[in-house]
């Protein structure tokens, strides 16, 4: 089942939310994809990067015009070691460049949806 954080921050216009949920193959990734999709909100969004490790030798990402959002993803669930699991993270583009606090605030989001996993 998807889990959806919302949002979680803002800057210069620009949202970000995060979502994620267990995932066992690429159809289960497909899936979750299209049931976030679904809710128009989502659908608008500017970006929905993703990143998931099906195993340890599987990762899987789209920066989905983002470039690099993807990695920042992967990176995080491999140094988590969380496996089986998919991460969403969500931005409507606010009109203004962001730079490199638009890898900072994936991070941020990552690490809000990581939290949740542990409560």
């Amino acid at each position: 089942m998807l889990k959806k954080l919302g949002i979680i921050l803002t800057d210069k216009g620009s949202k970000y939310a995060v979502s994620g949920c267990p995932v066992s193959d690429t159809e289960e990734i497909e899936a979750a994809l299209k049931t976030l999709k679904s809710e128009k909100a989502y659908a608008k969004a500017t970006h929905n990067t993703w990143g998931a490790l099906l195993d340890k030798d599987t990762p899987l990402k789209s920066d989905d015009g983002e470039s690099g959002a993807g990695m920042v993803i992967l990176r995080m669930l491999e140094r988590e070691g969380l496996t089986g699991h998919l991460i969403v993270v969500t931005r409507w583009y606010g009109g203004k460049h962001l730079g490199g606090d638009r890898f900072r605030h994936v991070q941020s989001c990552v690490r809000s949806y990581l939290e949740t996993l542990c409560k």
